[in-house]
C-alpha cells in the first residue's frame, strides 16, 4: 500500500512539475539551515550508555542545504543529514517543495518553520524556509 501511494503520489507531483515548467514557472526549493545545537550532559550521564557522548557530530552551526523535488523523492536522505534529522523535518521540506505555507498561524512568516530533530540528548534545531524562484 505504502508503495503504491508513494508512486500515485511521485506521478502526481512529477506532471504537476512538468505541468509549470511548460507555463514558465519554477518549482519552490527548500533551504535547510542549522540555527542551534544543544547537549544535555546530565540526560547523557543518566540514559547513555556513552555518558560522554557530547554534542551532535553530523552538523554545525550554519551548516545550509538546499532541496529541490528532484532530491526530495530520490528516495534518499538528501543533503548530508542524519536519518533522525530528517525523519523529523522531510515533511515540512515536502510542503515547502509544493509550494505550502510551512506554518502559518504559528510563525512570523509562512514560509519558514523552525523544528529540530528527535535526539533529546543533543538536539539540533533547524531552520526551514520555502525558497520561491521566479
Amino acid at each position: 500500500f505504502y508503495m503504491l501511494a508513494y508512486n500515485l503520489l511521485f506521478i502526481t507531483s512529477y506532471t504537476h512539475q512538468k505541468e509549470r515548467r511548460m507555463r514558465g514557472i519554477n518549482m519552490p526549493k527548500c533551504k535547510i539551515t542549522v540555527i542551534k545545537k544543544n547537549y544535555f550532559p546530565e540526560l547523557a550521564q543518566s540514559y547513555c550508555k556513552n555518558p560522554e557522548v557530547g554534542s551532535c557530530h553530523v552538523f554545525q552551526e550554519g551548516f545550509e542545504t538546499i532541496i529541490d523535488r528532484e532530491a526530495y523523492f530520490s528516495m534518499t536522505i538528501p543533503g548530508g543529514l542524519c536519518s533522525e534529522a530528517w525523519h523529523a523535518i522531510s515533511h515540512y521540506v515536502y510542503t515547502a517543495i509544493q509550494g505550502g505555507s510551512l506554518m502559518e498561524g504559528w510563525m512570523n512568516r509562512k514560509d519558514v518553520m523552525i523544528a529540530c530533530c528527535n535526539d533529546g540528548v543533543r538536539p539540533v534545531v533547524f531552520k526551514i524556509e520555502r525558497i520561491d524562484e521566479s
